[in-house]
């Protein structure tokens, strides 16, 4: 579970207006949508009674971060960074009759759709946050995410992951989409493999959480190898 999702950056300069994304997708039984204000206290409470699932691996996992006026400052930036084209995060809700249980859709990556929602309207219970990071001067981008500790082994990061993983594809400019983790991640590290990414190589970095080894993993997923891949599907 990468910390870009809940860390951020300052906006970075971008050559021209970029296009942008939805602002809901629907991958199997999960609605992933652009955060609002009226989020954070979901949110909050998620993180609170996470904190001992997410301390290991996120130097945010902090009281502070289940704080409900955190979560409304984190929002207001990431409406920010939405707008400069930077940063897109998703809250991540478990929706429907396969919110208890269900297991997300497998397939390509291209299997989650971008766009539609769920019966009702309704977007179910929130279960995460998932976010598209765009690098500065670079072709790639990175995924971030998180998944609360009532919420895991149930596909839900790997779908989710597989549904901005096809929503980036669709952006100008992106060639290159990574998900970075500490190689003793091995939750975390298992969404990219399931989902065809490769490992790119592993890099050592001082350890900003305390389940970390200070090797991280960078995965990659390369924009322009898609219709290949499908093609010999």
């Amino acid at each position: 579970m990468p910390a870009a999702a809940e860390r951020p950056t300052s906006p970075a300069a971008v050559a021209h207006e970029p296009a942008r994304p939805p602002e809901r997708l629907v991958a199997g039984p999960l609605v992933l949508r652009r955060m609002r204000a009226g989020d954070a206290g979901d949110i909050a409470a998620a993180v609170g009674e996470s904190l001992d699932h997410l301390r290991p691996w996120m130097p945010w996992a902090t009281k502070e971060a289940a704080d409900h006026r955190s979560q409304l400052a984190r929002i207001s930036e990431a409406d920010e960074l939405w707008q400069a084209g930077t940063d897109y995060i998703y809250a991540i809700f478990a929706g429907g009759s396969d919110a208890d249980g269900g297991r997300a859709g497998s397939g390509s990556v291209g299997s989650g759709s971008v766009g539609g929602g769920v019966a009702g309207g309704r977007d179910g219970a929130l279960v995460g946050t998932i976010g598209l990071h765009r690098k500065a001067g670079a072709h790639s981008a990175e995924i971030g995410y998180w998944i609360g500790a009532a919420h895991t082994r149930r596909g839900y990061g790997t779908a989710a992951a597989r549904a901005v993983t096809s929503m980036a594809e669709t952006l100008p400019g992106v060639r290159q989409v990574e998900i970075q983790c500490d190689e003793a991640n091995v939750a975390s590290a298992g969404i990219p493999r399931k989902i065809g990414y490769r490992l790119d190589r592993i890099e050592n970095h001082e350890p900003e959480a305390p389940g970390e080894r200070g090797r991280r993993m960078i995965w990659v997923w390369e924009c322009a190898e898609r219709g290949a891949r499908d093609g010999a599907g």
